[in-house]
């Protein structure tokens, strides 16, 4: 059937129909504990394309269900079906009326790109999850999405207006509320419109009191389907009924939702107290003062942030003294207002004579950057240093938030009595709703088992409270199974009843919430899956291969690397930070951070013992997984800016050398793979090089010859390298402490001048500059082409040789980020347990670190850079592994007004950028901002960009020159020197 199924999909469909094993395995996750193998991937270009293959699909009497950002947390996007992504192409805001404070939008609009095109009319959309940067509007609605805003705006059923929606039968048509005569009309114009329209209002006319009575009166009640919604009283509204159905019963194509003010100003109060549940009891005291959001976060949440630099040490001292934490945040026209909003609780608080500790913030950048840590919750909690992983599975339940002090200290009862203790809780306490990841053993029959009996004494306790399962997330088929505990089984039959009016057949999103199996029966959920079914990590034991990395963080396990991804989606991101670049380009989940892992666990399951139904089986050989890893850039951006810190280049690396093991190569894994050695052999005649590789005709043989793109320019050989000046100036010169100043290759025989400045600035600092004697290298190009015996043989070679000077405590000053990047993190990963290769890496500094922490004096006032500006671009790397504070910070002390720019990878990333087949991702990462920010630059701006890869991306596409930090340090601190470099124009020109 699937081969029928994809020719009429594929001959039918304006879009993208995938049934390979690649496709089918990304989409076998969400992030959730489940998986699910789809039958097939639809990316449909428009909305009526989509209307198509939902029409397909019933020809062919298979599943459908939609998909967002797929961060659904409890298995709601993951099912045996035809899944349609819709945020590729359908993701239009359609319209907007700033009047009437409403806006028309395609379901794969993901909310921080919706908003930035609302915020010209001061407008967004109310609900605002901690997945805003990628979670889409069509999801948040099968969701019934909140996140911290919900305690002003309200969950996103209060703000859709209308809806759009497809049933799985072909009916299309528009619902929103039905006024009396509205419902006549539908009804005198007959058709299956009128039967669905008809039987809703029958189902809730006969259960009026059921309904009315059965349902939590809290406001954050997620749980279940919204017959409530249809009650005469709140207008028979048909659009609300339908959101948080999950794909469950209709595919939603449009919407039309409220928008509300972007708040003009923002302040933040922190209130702290002797643990969670008293922060928890004090809610309804807060909440009288009507904030925008009211949040709770625990100790063990803080803890966390700290050991695992969620946020810097800076940010956590903001907190006042406590165990458990509200993060109060106020909104007002103008600051002033919030400020009184704020000033108007502590007054109130302060009347209590034990009253809690108090932090006040009104600046937006550390408001910001302490409102991370709530957000990074999930992230945080994941993988706890020393702990055991940690899962969803009941992370989202809320109870009403005057009784929410008494729950969180039952619940903490309960986690202790299942050895669940550790957990950390916070959330949306506003609102009642509590996050938790939760120690879960899911990975063997007995931990399943012991998981099951946890949340089935979890919904009890929640439904003791009159709260709901889920306060967020819904249902899916983590809490599908139980929701007779919360509603009773009456109301769960009422829920197979509404199913059923949709969906007879059970062919949407099948198996999760509800079923119309259970409009026959009066006990239990027959149709739903049970919460310990499709668990992922169940049975997913394969053996574990030989690798050339260790995984610390994975307890040297690749397999568990390789299964750390949790599904966030932020790789998905179409803005700020570095992850990822070849997502925002392409838009593919499989060429984001999260479609690679998944691919990798599927690799990983289709080894010996790696669990049934793999979809992946041809191992390292794997033709899908390569063409995923192919355009992943090598950036480390995921390092950094992954909530759980997956590190895709290191896989990537790991992967390639399994693959081309006994194999030839790409072309380019010869020539940019080994360019330090045919750069030494080029220093013996570098014109002649230079001349031969740029002769017009000869260059495009060389290129070819290289594997390296035709459109690319390839870099100059300088006239003399580094190391060659500096043993013909003498060696080291100055007195004072040593320091080595690592002779990278790409420095060394590509741009020397900015080594020259680097030891101007080092000497004039009063050091001793040292250079290693023989010629050395990091391995970085090895690595990065997974060539990864030869790299580990390179980075020996050199450990041995700086070894006298490492064990002397001697510093090493890496200029360029890639190289130091690998001697900090790369190499104790590869050549693990070495001493000398940890007192490498501790020792390894940046320019801007070590000036800061050894010399100081040399970078104080007066500030000679005074009037200067810069724009400065982060080496990926330098992002990934130590940050860009220190340059930060030294260039404020020389005086030069610096803008960071946060416009992601320049594209370039090593030898990515010219490899032949990587062109267009390259220069398309390029353009997203990193070049027009360049452009865009006022004159006279200077361009700091001290990674090689950024230069040379830089001068590519734009008429800027940019510098090293040791450049532009060289010019404002140290005299002229004749004969040792060309002397600085008059005034900066570097942007023109």
């Amino acid at each position: 059937m699937s081969q029928t199924l994809l020719r009429d999909l594929a001959a039918r469909v304006d879009g993208e129909v995938r049934f390979d094993a690649g496709s089918r395995a990304d989409y076998a996750h969400d992030a959730s504990n489940y998986r699910q193998v789809p039958i097939g991937v639809v990316v449909p270009r428009n909305v009526d394309a989509a209307a198509e293959a939902v029409a397909v699909c019933r020809e062919h009497g298979v599943p459908v269900f939609s998909r967002g950002g797929g961060t659904s947390l409890a298995g709601q996007c993951c099912n045996t079906g035809v899944v349609i992504d819709w945020s590729k192409y359908c993701r239009r805001l359609v319209s907007a009326d700033p009047e009437r404070r409403r806006a028309l939008v395609e379901p794969g609009a993901c909310l921080d790109d919706l908003n930035a095109e609302l915020s010209k009319f001061k407008l967004m959309v109310g609900p605002k999850p901690s997945t805003h940067d990628t979670c889409t509007i069509g999801g948040m609605i099968g969701n019934n999405s909140c996140g911290a805003s919900a305690q002003a705006y309200g969950k996103m059923a209060d703000s859709v207006i209308r809806m759009e929606v497809l049933t799985y039968d072909g009916t299309r048509m528009w619902v929103g509320p039905t006024s009396k005569e509205e419902y006549d009309r539908i009804l005198a114009e007959g058709g299956r419109r009128a039967e669905i329209y008809r039987a809703a209002y029958d189902l809730v006319q006969e259960n009026l009191a059921l309904i009315r009575t059965r349902y939590p009166d809290i406001p954050r009640r997620v749980s279940g389907y919204n017959l409530d919604a249809l009650l005469p009283e709140k207008g028979f509204n048909f659009a609300r009924a339908l959101v948080g159905s999950e794909s469950t019963l209709v595919t939603v194509l449009q919407a039309e939702i409220s928008l509300v003010p972007v708040p003009a100003y923002q302040s933040l109060v922190v209130l702290g107290y002797d643990d969670i549940a008293a922060a928890g009891d004090a809610v309804p005291t807060v909440a009288r003062h009507e904030p925008l959001a009211l949040e709770g976060i625990d100790d063990t949440l803080i803890d966390l942030a700290r050991v695992e630099h969620v946020a810097k040490q800076g940010v956590l001292s903001e907190l006042p003294e406590g165990s458990g934490w509200l993060m109060v945040r106020f909104g007002g026209d103008t600051q002033e207002e919030a400020d009184e909003r704020a000033d108007r609780l502590l007054s109130d608080i302060h009347r209590s004579e034990h009253g809690p500790g108090v932090s006040f913030l009104d600046d937006p950048g550390e408001e910001e950057r302490l409102w991370k840590v709530r957000e990074a919750g999930l992230g945080a909690t994941a993988y706890p240093p020393g702990g055991p992983d940690t899962h969803e599975g009941w992370e989202d339940a809320a109870v009403p938030p005057d009784r929410l002090g008494d729950y969180l200290r039952d619940f903490r009862g309960l986690l202790e009595e299942f050895d669940y203790g550790s957990a950390s809780l916070y959330g949306h306490f506003g609102q009642g709703c509590v996050h938790t990841r939760i120690a879960f053993d899911l990975d063997d029959p007995g931990g399943a088992e012991k998981y099951r009996r946890f949340v089935e004494r979890a919904a009890r306790l929640v439904a003791s409270y009159g709260g709901s399962l889920s306060g967020e997330h819904g249902d899916g088929q983590s809490r599908g199974e139980l929701l007779p505990i919360m509603f009773g089984d009456e109301v769960v039959q009422l829920f197979g009843r509404y199913k059923k009016i949709f969906d007879p057949d059970d062919r949407m999103n099948p198996g999760k919430v509800a079923s119309p199996r259970e409009a026959e029966t009066a006990v239990g959920t027959p149709g739903v899956f049970r919460l310990d079914e499709n668990l992922d990590h169940l049975g997913y034991h394969p053996a574990e291969p030989r690798t050339y990395f260790h995984y610390p963080e994975d307890h040297g396990r690749f397999t568990h690397a390789a299964a750390r991804c949790v599904g966030i989606g932020k790789c998905r991101s179409s803005s700020g930070g570095v992850m990822c670049p070849s997502y925002r380009v392409t838009r593919e989940e499989k060429h984001a951070t999260r479609g690679r892992a998944r691919l990798l666990m599927e690799m990983m399951r289709g080894m010996p013992g790696g669990g049934e139904d793999a979809v992946i089986t041809d191992g390292w050989r794997s033709k899908d997984v390569h063409e995923a890893l192919d355009l992943c850039l090598a950036c480390k951006g995921c390092r950094g800016d992954c909530p759980v810190n997956v590190d895709m280049a290191t896989y990537k690396a790991e992967f390639l050398a399994h693959h081309y093991r006994w194999r030839p190569r790409p072309l380019s894994h010869y020539s940019m793979g080994w360019l330090p050695l045919w750069a030494r052999l080029a220093a013996a005649a570098p014109g002649a090089v230079n001349a031969l590789t740029h002769a017009p005709g000869l260059d495009r043989v060389v290129k070819r010859a290289g594997g390296v793109d035709q459109r690319r320019d390839l870099p100059r050989f300088a006239s003399e390298r580094l190391t060659d000046w500096f043993k013909r100036r003498g060696g080291p010169r100055a007195d004072g402490p040593s320091v080595v100043l690592w002779p990278d290759s790409f420095t060394n025989n590509f741009h020397p001048a900015i080594g020259r400045a680097a030891v101007r600035v080092l000497e004039t600092a009063g050091f001793r500059v040292e250079m290693p004697p023989v010629p050395l290298c990091c391995g970085l190009t090895w690595i990065s082409t997974g060539q990864l015996a030869t790299a580990g043989r390179v980075l020996r070679r050199t450990v041995d040789a700086l070894a006298p000077r490492l064990r002397a405590g001697v510093p090493v000053i890496a200029l360029e980020p890639s190289c130091g990047a690998v001697f900090r993190s790369d190499a104790p990963e590869l050549l693990a347990g070495d001493p000398d290769v940890e007192r490498l890496s501790k020792q390894t500094h940046s320019l801007a670190e070590f000036l800061l922490d050894r010399a100081p004096q040399a970078i104080t006032a007066p500030p000679p850079g005074t009037g200067r500006t810069a724009i400065a671009q982060t080496h990926c790397h330098q992002h990934a592994i130590w940050g860009f504070e220190a340059d930060t910070e030294v260039l404020r002390r020389v005086g030069v007004q610096a803008e960071v720019l946060d416009e992601g990878c320049c594209g370039l990333a090593g030898n990515f950028g010219f490899e032949r087949g990587h062109y267009e991702v390259s220069v398309g990462a390029a353009e997203l901002g990193l070049w027009p920010a360049v452009r865009d630059a006022d004159p006279g701006t200077t361009v700091l960009a001290d990674g090689f890869s950024c230069r040379t991306q830089i001068e590519a596409g734009t008429r800027a020159k940019p510098k090293h930090l040791a450049e532009l340090l060289a010019e404002l601190l140290c005299p002229e020197e004749a004969g040792e470099r060309t002397p600085a124009a008059k005034a900066p020109t570097e942007v023109s």
